[in-house]
């Protein structure tokens, strides 16, 4: 009897990003080392997608035409910024602008706690304050799919965001120990030397956004551009073991070495 293929996990991602003195910057925060996902690692904010997540959909702008599932995953980017560092990407019914850190600071300190230990729907909170959630202000970025050979197979939606000017990021302390804004080249400069642990699929993503100059530059492209499916194809090399990812995808390469435990990734050439 073959086995029975175990179900994705459902979660959404997303980059926010800002202009930083030296190029774009991305707040990332270190998952804490009791989560049972990816601990003690350097991610941007994101988690599973909640079935309560769909019913959010008359609160939304951007969700004209989406299907359940496609409109779970953003309803989903927008409350894991919120829950894990903060940062709402909502308007009020009759303003297309994000809402202010005054007004955010009001309803953090009312729903922010509850929603983070699922006591609520995000719905909930939008309907009694007046909220919208600005989907529109995200732009699919990327689409990874673990591979099949490990225990949890996540199918996990990248969103990229500009951050909210005057809302304050900072990490929960609960599900994330610590925070920063850092420069893409800089976090898989930091995973290189051993300072940071940072996975593959967020590795990729950082050295992607590493591409652009400006937030301008890189949410342009992100509109642009389709988004490809990756499920990293594990391989047996003479140096290692390898992954490959599709060419199509965007990345800066599509077969990598992964030594180290994967703190160490190096970009093959397609053929070898």
């Amino acid at each position: 009897m073959s086995e029975e293929k175990k179900p994705d996990i459902s979660a959404s991602t997303v980059l926010l990003i800002r202009d930083g003195a030296d190029g774009v910057e991305v707040f990332m925060v270190v998952r804490h080392h009791e989560i049972d996902s990816f601990s003690g690692a350097l991610v941007f904010p994101g988690g599973k997608v909640d079935p309560e997540d769909a019913d959010a959909r008359e609160f939304c702008r951007g969700a004209e035409g989406l299907d359940e599932m496609t409109l779970s995953h953003r309803v989903a980017a927008v409350r894991e910024a919120f829950e894990e560092c903060g940062v709402l990407l909502a308007t009020n019914k009759d303003s297309d602008e994000l809402i202010k850190a005054d007004q955010l600071a009001g309803i953090e300190a009312r729903w922010r706690a509850d929603l983070t230990a699922g006591k609520i729907p995000i719905a909930d909170v939008c309907r009694t304050e007046g909220l919208i959630l600005a989907l529109d202000k995200m732009v699919s970025y990327a689409h990874w799919i673990t591979p099949r050979i490990v225990p949890k197979v996540f199918d996990t939606q990248f969103f990229v965001a500009r951050a909210p000017v005057d809302h304050v990021a900072l990490h929960d302390g609960s599900e994330s120990t610590d925070s920063e804004w850092l420069r893409p080249e800089a976090a898989v400069a930091d995973a290189e030397m051993g300072k940071r642990t940072v996975v593959f699929p967020t590795r990729m993503n950082l050295l992607k956004l590493a591409q652009y100059k400006t937030v301008d530059e890189a949410m342009a492209t992100a509109r642009a551009t389709a988004t490809v499916t990756v499920q990293p194809e594990p391989s047996e090399h003479p140096r290692g073991r390898t992954l490959r990812i599709p060419v199509e995808a965007g990345y800066p390469g599509s077969h990598f070495l992964v030594e180290d435990g994967g703190a160490k990734v190096t970009v093959l050439e397609a053929d070898d």
